[in-house]
């Protein structure tokens, strides 16, 4: 079956104002729209489209037919998103499916509400993902080496000094020292020590805080123009916030449209602005470490993150065939395909058509969910006894459940979404 599935775009603060408005052909609402879901994720499940007088979500639609449209008789195991990014979200670090069983059940015993402020766990489910971008994004991603770390904090200690501010300057060359290993000590447990200490209430790191933004205008080239910018940014939204001198720790990472980063569980990261497509496991548990008024709770974030170095974040895709790609980490939740499509017959093609094809052909074994990011497409399914066919547009989005292969022809880009 080919399903039209819509929702309402989830209204955080660090939402744009109008990007997915623009995406989906509506009006802007005045609020920032943050996150479009488009899977079984109880938090806020897809709805099929004007297909039955009475309201149905996808989960309706897989608990009635589980398996015609689940997988494995269950909901889908992974969740489909679009994200407008408009301003920085909190530094966050996701559970792996054994920390999350085991923080879900000790929460549940303990009697901790599932909305209390202090929960950490609302599943027992991990939480890798992978992002792609859809226009400029811009990340923290990933622990760099902690000798990088030290350069720009002493480089910010010396803008500090020349401005006159001793007590910024003596902060910052503070900080840095805390990110120096001594002895045998790795610079995994000089990390975890760092952001214990950045959260237990130093007056240095407040000094440290307070001094940055004089520092910041006097620093130049002495730090890299990305790092400048982020900076820049966290302290205009979050001045006094420990998580800016965390987000120091982390690799800046700038992708152009179709680049991809892929945060298996355990990873320290933050997304900074842009607009983009992610896919991950069905889960919303998230354990933040600043950038956020929402809790932060340094002893199990310590506890669950891998604080090792990652060289290297972003995450390539493969081509499957001409006009298609995928990026598959292989986590068996999810993987994520990217199809680009030229009509030959009218040389019609929307934005970047390099890498397009007049016809693409995706197999079904488990259910597709599929958003259409550019132009506008048709899907097929011919090789059964009733021949389905959907055309959508720009914004739009369909379920596919599993099956026979589906025919993808038109103009356009479109994202799918399916079982790794």
């Amino acid at each position: 079956m080919l399903i039209f599935i819509e929702n309402t775009p989830r209204a955080y603060a660090w939402g744009s104002l109008d990007a997915l408005a623009e995406l989906l052909g509506t009006m802007p609402t005045g609020q920032p729209q943050a996150e479009l879901w488009l899977g079984t994720h109880p938090g806020s499940p897809a709805h099929v489209a004007k297909a039955t007088p009475v309201g149905q979500t996808l989960i309706d639609l897989v608990e009635g037919d589980p398996e015609r449209y689940g997988v494995s008789g269950g909901p889908l195991p992974f969740l489909l998103k679009v994200l407008a990014i408009g301003a920085p979200l909190s530094l966050q670090v996701h559970p792996d499916r054994d920390q999350a069983a085991a923080g879900f059940a000790a929460e549940e015993a303990a009697g901790i509400a599932r909305d209390a402020r202090e929960r950490n766990y609302g599943d027992a489910n991990h939480k890798p993902e992978l992002l792609v971008a859809l226009s400029e994004v811009t990340a923290l991603s990933g622990f760099r080496a902690l000798s990088a770390v030290r350069h720009d904090l002493r480089a910010l200690a010396a803008a500090a000094q020349t401005a006159g501010d001793a007590a910024g300057n003596a902060a910052l060359e503070t900080v840095a020292q805390r990110l120096a290993p001594s002895g045998a000590q790795s610079e995994a447990d000089v990390r975890r020590e760092f952001l214990e200490w950045a959260f237990a209430g130093d007056p240095e790191v407040s000094r440290a805080l307070t001094a940055l933004p004089v520092a910041m205008s006097g620093v130049g080239d002495d730090i890299a123009a990305d790092r400048r910018a982020a900076l820049d940014a966290l302290v205009a939204t979050h001045p006094g916030d420990p998580g800016v001198l965390v987000s120091l720790l982390l690799h800046i990472v700038r992708l152009a449209p179709g680049e991809a980063l892929f945060l298996p569980a355990r990873q320290l990261h933050a997304y900074l602005g842009g607009i983009a497509v992610e896919v991950m496991a069905a889960s919303d548990n998230v354990l933040r470490a600043g950038l956020t008024e929402k809790h932060v709770d340094v002893a199990e974030l310590c506890r669950i993150l891998d604080a090792e170095e990652i060289p290297e974040p972003r995450y390539p895709a493969t081509q499957l065939q001409p006009g298609l790609i995928a990026w598959q980490p292989g986590v068996p939740d999810f993987q994520l395909l990217r199809a680009r499509l030229c009509d030959l017959d009218s040389a019609d093609s929307v934005g970047d058509a390099s890498g397009a094809a007049a016809e693409v052909e995706v197999a079904a074994p488990h259910p597709l969910v599929i958003v259409v990011t550019a132009g506008r497409v048709r899907v097929e399914r011919t090789a059964t006894e009733l021949a389905e066919v959907a055309t959508a547009r720009r914004g739009q989005s369909l379920y596919v459940s599993a099956g026979e292969p589906i025919r993808l022809t038109g103009a356009g880009e479109l994202f799918l979404a399916t079982v790794g």
